[in-house]
């Protein structure tokens, strides 16, 4: 109790001060001003400058994927898609993969053959799609070897994959001039194909769109008709004198009538072997690039000159300006050189990029062990001689 009153005068005290302190309702006149609150500066608006904004596609192309009678029958339980295990990677890798199906996909109804008249096992098309390849050339001088039932036969065939586009054949007319276009990272490309002929088996009267004929005045509609359809337009072209390194003089004409249609690129494939890669100017003063033989992805050819192809690399940039101008150049191009590889009795065919492949498998190749000059220093002294060193390419997806 003592405690208690002893405190009592400080807690009287301090609710006393404390009740003071506080302003009564009747104080506060209409005339009082009470702070305002500081305003809150405005934000101004958020101004976005436009950037230039680049796109990248990756284009590789392969030569001629020729299947002899050996070839067939050492696939014969279905295994072809192994031969092309060493470059799979590298097709995988790019947006675009071409190849030339030099040979018909008939199927077996129209009977497997190998030289001179080919009719090759589906499984191989099947085998080339797994690689990656999704654009297939079939204008060859072969497309005609087992009449028109089997160039439908093939078609039919490719149907069965709807994610690879075909060239250089059709059912009719009207599909004939329907445009092949593939767009990926914002670029739209576009496709033409041609050959110089189909040995000597002439088209059917009542088909003459069948296969895409090199013919100038043709061409010429076709292009200037997919022109202005493609930001990028590729023309491959079955064309030159087999086994030759060197362009001859049609080769030289017809690269020169497609720079004057303003093309960009030419891949081109027939000669079995490889031959140089030129810059055309156009006539807008851009320029076309032209790979005049590609040589062979794999064959059963026995001359030690077709055991070296070539996989053509394109890599392109778009800009895209913010003023909403676009143009479309060469970012990086080369070829990366490949080996054709198979031993005694076709064991172990094999496409090799040229930069993995060693003096030891060079050892154990049918060619060297047929005497030839086959060796490492063999291939990469052809290989710069045709290309240069400029353009050789190791593996340009690292």
């Amino acid at each position: 109790m003592g405690n208690y009153l002893t405190r009592l005068p400080i807690i009287l005290g301090l609710v006393f001060f404390s009740c003071t302190s506080l302003p009564k309702v009747a104080d506060i006149d209409e005339e009082t001003q009470i702070p305002a609150i500081s305003a809150i500066p405005a934000v101004p608006d958020l101004v976005i400058i436009p950037q230039k904004v680049d796109n990248f596609l990756t284009i590789v192309a392969v030569g001629d994927n020729l299947y002899h009678e050996i070839m067939i029958r050492s696939g014969e339980d279905g295994e072809y898609e192994p031969s092309y295990r060493e470059i799979k990677a590298l097709v995988k890798a790019s947006d675009i993969a071409f190849i030339n199906q030099e040979t018909l996909l008939a199927g077996e109804t129209y009977g497997f053959s190998g030289y001179p008249q080919f009719n090759t096992p589906q499984k191989v098309g099947i085998a080339i799609a797994a690689t990656g390849f999704n654009v297939v050339n079939h204008a060859s001088n072969h497309i005609m070897d087992k009449g028109k039932d089997a160039v439908f036969a093939t078609m039919d065939f490719w149907d069965t994959i709807p994610d690879v586009k075909i060239l250089g054949i059709h059912r009719s007319e009207e599909e004939r001039n329907l445009p092949v276009l593939v767009e990926k990272n914002d670029i739209t490309i576009g496709f033409l194909s041609y050959t110089y002929g189909t040995n000597a088996i002439p088209l059917p009267k009542d088909s003459p769109y069948l296969v895409s004929l090199i013919n100038t005045e043709i061409m010429a509609k076709e292009i200037d008709a997919l022109r202005p359809l493609c930001e990028f337009l590729i023309v491959s072209m079955h064309w030159g004198e087999e086994y030759s390194y060197e362009y001859n003089k049609q080769q030289k004409n017809l690269a020169a009538f497609l720079a004057e249609h303003l093309v960009d690129l030419v891949i081109g494939h027939h000669p079995h072997v490889i031959q140089p890669i030129e810059y055309i100017e156009r006539p807008d003063g851009k320029l076309m690039l032209c790979y005049y033989s590609l040589g062979n992805l794999i064959s059963a050819q026995t001359q030690t000159r077709t055991m070296l192809g070539a996989m053509a690399y394109i890599k392109l940039r778009k800009t895209l300006e913010p003023n909403g101008e676009a143009a479309i150049e060469f970012f990086d191009v080369g070829a990366i050189p490949l080996v054709t590889h198979f031993e005694r009795n076709l064991s172990g065919l094999m496409v090799y990029p040229l930069y993995t492949y060693t003096e030891e498998l060079a050892e154990k190749h049918w060619r060297k062990t047929a005497q030839s000059e086959f060796s490492m220093d063999y291939l990469n002294d052809l290989t710069t001689k045709i290309f240069g060193d400029k353009e050789i390419r190791r593996n340009p997806f690292e």
